[in-house]
């Protein structure tokens, strides 16, 4: 494979290429403007420059479209003429490795994580809980902490709930935080999240990281493409509180690299503002924090949004590239906005940045890219490259045919329900009752504690696979804080 020590993006006005350093691709970016300017494009062409360096991609596709990559592109009319022009691009239409995921295992593998994985910070981030409400949950990771009880799908949780609620005591010094009505207000929650479906999220088999930062056959980076067409719609907190838990993850499990030729993966975020949107003020600090440390881990991350001004300030500070399409300005609101990114580019005498910010065309961008010594370029105006893959989405059939051939296949798509919480509290109350497991009469049978845990339990799994899932309970103690507080 050919050595790759630039991403290029386009053509300046001059008809000199205009790129970003390959090596300085974990220092962030940013893709903005205003609806229908050309984002897609200019992401899609991004994503393929990383993948055809060997950096693997984990991108979301917004729209259905962006699934586009694993076809070849047939270039017809003005997009013809633009590759015409660029004679520097070696455009060769191909097709790109794809792996496909829907959190609900329709549209590709099933996409899943645990809740002591995600940890009680971001649940309770995606549950919207008040302080008092946020305080129980945390108390609720503590017990099962302190209990070795497996926290791995919402039913475990709701089953923990139910037991401290008719055991107090087992709470410890932690009971004046578990109050009634706290812990009914976590119920209610739970019953929202899964009537919006976003119980499959939770379990098992959970995404690997490692199987993210695997190579295509081809040598050519994988990239990985989440279905959020339907997530975006149904439950947008879902779709950001999963972005931050993958972040955080990365962070904590990828070791320090350094300076290197290349990134290890490239995160590209769509619909950023989401991320930040009615975040909790202690979950913001933290994931500025992660964005700004992650790139020392190979990790470049990659906004996409109808605006800079939809991202936090601390974050901006970090992007080293800047590519933002037309943007509209019709209220004074939109005009300061307007100014304020204007202003965040290193200026370029051959133009006025404020004007032409508000004048490109369809295709066309402002963009402003790190020198190789690190200090931001002056804004170019540049006409963007078509990317080597589709424009548009794939068929129902080629998305199968992706599903069915991919390396994946198998490994995530079959759930497991494995002895966690859930089950070891139902064995705990049978082991009270000895009397039930052998079917005689049982005083107070009709309690709501027993009708809470429900029939008779089956055959108790073997000693040493409770033994494992023990000692992977006291492994909570990581996912206690969730991963964003997790050791740095």
């Amino acid at each position: 494979m050919e050595k790759i020590t630039e991403l290029l993006l386009g053509a300046r006005a001059d008809g000199q290429p205009q790129g970003q350093s390959l090596r300085l691709g974990n220092r962030h970016g940013l893709i903005a403007g205003a609806t229908g300017t050309g984002k897609t494009v200019t992401l899609q062409r991004l994503i393929e420059g990383f993948s055809d360096a060997g950096v693997s991609v984990f991108a979301a596709d917004i729209k259905g479209d962006l699934c586009g990559l694993g076809a070849a592109a047939t270039p017809q009319g003005k997009i013809a003429e633009r590759i015409a022009q660029m004679s520097f691009l070696n455009y060769r239409s191909q097709a790109y490795p794809l792996t496909l995921w829907d959190v609900h295992g329709q549209t590709g593998h099933p996409l899943r994580t645990t809740l002591s994985e995600m940890g009680p910070l971001l649940l309770g981030s995606l549950l919207q809980l008040s302080d008092s409400q946020q305080a129980a949950l945390y108390a609720v990771f503590r017990v099962a902490d302190r209990e070795g009880l497996l926290l791995l799908d919402l039913k475990d949780l709701k089953a923990l709930l139910q037991h401290l609620g008719e055991q107090p005591t087992v709470l410890g010094e932690d009971a004046a935080l578990f109050t009634k009505a706290s812990a009914q207000a976590l119920q209610r929650r739970l019953a929202t999240l899964e009537q919006q479906g976003c119980e499959a999220l939770f379990g098992e088999p959970a995404l690997q990281l490692a199987d993210l930062l695997q190579p295509a056959a081809d040598g050519r980076g994988m990239i990985h493409l989440l279905d959020a067409s339907r997530l975006i719609h149904e439950s947008p907190k879902l779709y950001a509180i999963f972005l931050c838990w993958l972040l955080a993850e990365l962070f904590e499990q990828l070791p320090e690299r350094g300076d290197a030729e290349r990134p290890l993966l490239a995160l590209f975020f769509d619909e950023a503002h989401l991320l930040f949107h009615d975040t909790p003020k202690a979950l913001q600090e933290r994931l500025e924090q992660v964005v700004r440390l992650v790139r020392s881990k190979g990790v470049g991350v990659y906004f996409v949004t109808q605006s800079p001004s939809d991202l936090p300030d601390p974050v901006l500070a970090q992007l080293g590239l800047r590519i933002v399409h037309g943007l509209r300005a019709f209220t004074a609101a939109e005009q300061r906005s307007l100014k304020a990114v204007a202003d965040g580019f290193r200026s370029n005498p051959a133009f006025d940045t404020r004007s032409r910010l508000s004048e490109l065309g369809i295709g066309e961008a402002l963009i402003s890219s790190l020198e190789s010594s690190g200090i931001p370029g002056r804004v170019e105006h540049v006409w963007i490259a078509p990317p080597q893959s589709r424009i548009g989405p794939l068929l129902a059939e080629e998305r199968r045919a992706l599903i069915t051939n991919s390396a994946l296949r198998g490994r995530y798509d079959q759930a497991i329900d494995r002895h966690s919480a859930y089950e070891m509290l139902r064995e705990r109350a049978l082991q009270a009752t000895p009397a039930q497991a052998t079917g005689q009469p049982v005083p107070g049978a009709g309690s709501p504690a027993l009708e809470a845990l429900g029939e008779v339990a089956g055959q108790v799994l073997k000693s040493a696979v409770r033994q494992a899932a023990n000692q992977l309970g006291r492994q909570l103690v990581r996912g206690l804080l969730g991963s964003l507080l997790g050791k740095r």
